[in-house]
């Protein structure tokens, strides 16, 4: 056991991408097999329309992999992205894993860092931001849950696909981060360290809250390889695993 920690998001695994299921698979049998803890920042899944639809081939082998390396020593904690946030009580038995609550606060190193999965400072997409809202509290969720699993997945679908529509209409900046919601969240839990993904533009920003300087690490999306963000003894560093 090693003082590395792990950061992944939006792997958007699904049938549709088997390259990116190799990717993990090689991502969970090699990296997270030697790191203390892993962290998921959301959107593992391309979508999840509940825990009743554990026993899907891809969705069991996903739960298999991350059973077998928590029984090999791994800590792994799950925050909900804008595709998975659906996923329960049953999928982390499943997978042995921590259903986590957004922002999520830890230590890097000897520095405090906050987790999130990043949609939520997307502010400036106000359609995004109701819908977000509405998706995300209890009533709308168990009210959609009651539904037969086939009719969830063919409104899923659906959403998804307006979605992508609604998407080439909108100015590119209105789908990232706003630089206000940032510097708020900096501000609002008194941490110097953000890390997130949902954007698909991994990079590393450098800004000044109220004079202090503090850092966003970006997460890469998953497209056939393993990105991910390794924290070893707190020197935060970018990976990728190209499996072979």
């Amino acid at each position: 056991m090693t003082g590395t920690d792990l950061f992944i998001a939006d792997l958007h695994l699904s049938e549709a991408t088997p390259a990116s299921m190799r990717a993990f698979t090689a991502f969970m049998t090699g990296p997270a097999r030697h790191a203390r803890r892993l962290f998921i920042l959301g959107d593992l899944f391309e979508y999840w329309a509940g825990d009743d639809d554990l026993d899907a081939p891809l969705n069991r082998a996903v739960c298999t992999l991350l059973r077998d390396a928590h029984q090999d020593g791994l800590e792994t904690s799950f925050l909900a992205g804008n595709r998975d946030f659906l996923i329960g009580a049953d999928f982390c038995r499943a997978a042995h894993v921590t259903l986590a609550t957004e922002p999520l606060r830890i230590t890097v190193g000897d520095t405090p860092a906050l987790l999130m999965h990043g949609d939520a400072l997307c502010t400036d997409d106000t359609d995004y931001q109701t819908f977000r809202a509405q998706v995300r509290a209890p009533a709308w969720q168990a009210a959609f849950l009651a539904k037969p699993l086939a009719e969830r997945k063919a409104i899923i679908e659906g959403v998804r696909a307006h979605s992508e529509r609604g998407k080439q209409n909108k100015p590119a900046q209105i789908m990232d981060v706003n630089p206000g919601a940032v510097a708020d969240t900096f501000r609002q839990h008194g941490v110097s360290l953000l890390i997130h993904g949902h954007t698909h533009r991994p990079a590393t920003h450098r800004h000044t809250v109220d004079g202090l300087a503090c850092t966003r690490w970006v997460l890469s999306d998953w497209h056939g390889s393993a990105p991910y963000l390794q924290s070893r003894d707190g020197v935060l560093s970018r990976e990728e695993l190209l499996p072979a």
